[in-house]
């Protein structure tokens, strides 16, 4: 990732998909192209970290959660799977309890977002197989 390429990739994530789009004054979003760039800033420079409902705090709050869970348990995420533990964390995020979404609902909702859908990287054994095998 650097400045070259940045708006390319917020133009593949966010297209469509946000309504408004805050950053902080870093440089790297200078070099985007103008219908991709930030609906405005904060100047963290300057000391200035929100103005209106301008602020980067939400962004910054999921960072943490997730940096905290890369390190803290997972200790290294490879780029093959980084979409997946991306989709873990926002609905992690997304489902807390700062949004009233207690522990039971959310098992709920994880157990229904996982109907129909099975990760196996080969297929279990048989109880015949099994058996042989003791």
């Amino acid at each position: 990732m650097n400045a070259k390429n940045v708006g390319e990739v917020i133009e593949e994530q966010l297209r469509g998909k946000s309504k408004r789009f805050y950053t902080d004054s870093s440089r790297v979003y200078r070099h985007m192209k103008v219908r991709l760039r930030p609906d405005a800033t904060v100047n963290h420079h300057a000391g200035e970290y929100v103005r209106g409902d301008v602020h980067t705090n939400t962004i910054e709050g999921y960072f943490s959660i997730l940096k905290r869970g890369i390190y803290g348990v997972y200790h290294h995420v490879s780029e093959q799977h980084l979409k997946r533990y991306l989709a873990e964390f926002d609905f992690r995020y997304n489902e807390r309890m700062a949004l009233g979404v207690d522990d039971t609902e959310r098992a709920t909702r994880a157990i229904k977002g996982a109907n129909g859908r099975r990760l196996t990287y080969r297929q279990p054994h048989s109880a015949e197989q099994e058996r042989a095998g003791d």
